[in-house]
């Protein structure tokens, strides 16, 4: 049997191997943990899916490998993995690479061109043409690199594409580390983010006073039953009505189709700072979630993230991000999108502080909020409606259900 690294996350085409958790020759149970794979999301954990023995390991720690590449091979035993090639395209296997597949459709030019299924799928993402595409494969096969390459997103430093790479001179004593695994791709990320999507930033200001008494009234009933109670807890339950208002801010924009999709569910990714980088974790269905619940797995996933043991589908398919840097500090902040996500509301930091109130100056506990969003869906009125529903709502947080 062998086994292909498998499709391990939203827009996720490749990851780095980090460790190998077994050696040729082991003998293993299936679902016994096989390999660890950094992503851009998060160094996740692939079991084995099957019992056997290892005959072969094709990549070595540290090889950045393409989702359906051949990573492992057992000795005997039956293929049970999925292929994710459709019926009416052939195969042309290729030893210790990935399958290579052409379409014949008559209609698809792209179709004739040689290339994996990531690698179509990432040429779909980016909305480019497999057919303008120089090939640098061994079998002259479009690579991932050569998809990102020719929108100007991958390392080469050929003139004319549209980010050109920039080599920075050495000067006197220097510490250089290679950009790689999680960071790397947090950048190549971002950089798509900010090359397709127009961004702009809405802050406003909000008085969360009340909010304070009611998390204070609540937090030991919380803490008796071993669950801790953050403000973002409120924050994630408090959005939901404002996006049911504006569900412009609960959708992403199909490049290829040139449609605005509107989500009906609610999965809110929790921006969450690890040792690695940023990994992002969603909380399913927060509409559906009673606080309690909602602060079990916002605490239960960003350990899991920082423990390098978050599972693939709770890494993605989120519809809305929220970023919080209310403990670190600062007044506010810029975030950027978390693409395709059209909208990442930064969660800054309370400061108590003197406002005027009914001809008064009495001191509150003030909150500014920044939210980002795409400006080819949301336009700034929309923005501003939004957050001004959104802060009465904090500001009445009884109303919180």
């Amino acid at each position: 049997m062998e086994f292909k690294l498998p499709d391990i996350g939203e827009g996720i085409h490749e990851g780095e191997i980090v460790k190998w958790l077994v050696q040729e020759g082991d003998t293993i149970k299936e679902n016994d943990p096989l390999v660890e794979v950094m992503t851009d999301k998060a160094t996740v954990e692939i079991p084995s899916p099957q019992s056997g023995k290892i005959k072969k390991i094709h990549f070595k720690e540290g090889d950045v490998v393409e989702v359906d590449s051949v990573i492992v091979t057992f000795e005997g035993g039956v293929e049970r993995q999925e292929k994710k090639v459709e019926p009416s395209q052939p195969v042309k296997p290729s030893p210790g690479h990935a399958a290579l597949a052409r379409d014949d459709k008559k209609n698809d030019k792209s179709a004739h061109v040689l290339a994996t299924p990531a690698v179509r799928k990432l040429a779909k993402d980016l909305n480019v043409s497999l057919t303008s595409i120089k090939s640098t494969g061994s079998q002259n096969n479009v690579t991932a690199e050569d998809v990102k390459k020719a929108v100007g997103l991958g390392s080469s430093t050929h003139k004319g594409e549209r980010f050109e790479a920039l080599a920075i001179p050495k000067i006197g004593e220097e510490k250089r580390i290679p950009l790689k695994g999680i960071r790397k791709s947090i950048a190549h990320h971002l950089q798509m983010s900010k090359y397709y999507a127009p961004h702009f930033t809405h802050v406003e200001e909000v008085d969360v006073t009340e909010l304070v008494k009611l998390r204070e009234s609540h937090k030991k009933a919380f803490e008796k039953k071993g669950v801790k109670l953050t403000y973002l807890a409120y924050i994630l339950k408090a959005l939901i009505p404002s996006l049911k208002e504006f569900p412009y801010l609960n959708a992403s924009l199909d490049e290829t189709t040139q449609e605005i999709v509107f989500k009906k569910y609610f999965h809110v990714g929790v921006a969450t700072d690890t040792p690695d980088g940023l990994v992002v974790p969603v909380v399913k269905d927060v509409d559906k979630k009673s606080l309690e619940e909602i602060a079990k797995e916002i605490v239960r996933l960003a350990e899991a993230v920082r423990a390098n043991k978050a599972k693939p589908e709770e890494l993605k398919n989120s519809s809305f991000t929220v970023t919080s840097i209310g403990s670190i500090g600062g007044l506010f902040a810029t975030p950027i999108l978390n693409y395709p996500n059209v909208a990442i509301l930064a969660i800054n930091k309370i400061h108590e502080r003197p406002v005027v109130r009914n001809g008064k100056v009495v001191v509150r506990h003030m909150m500014y909020l920044a939210i980002t969003l795409d400006h080819r869906v949301v336009d700034g009125a929309v923005a501003a409606r939004f957050l001004n529903h959104f802060v009465k709502t904090l500001e009445s947080p009884k109303t919180i259900k």
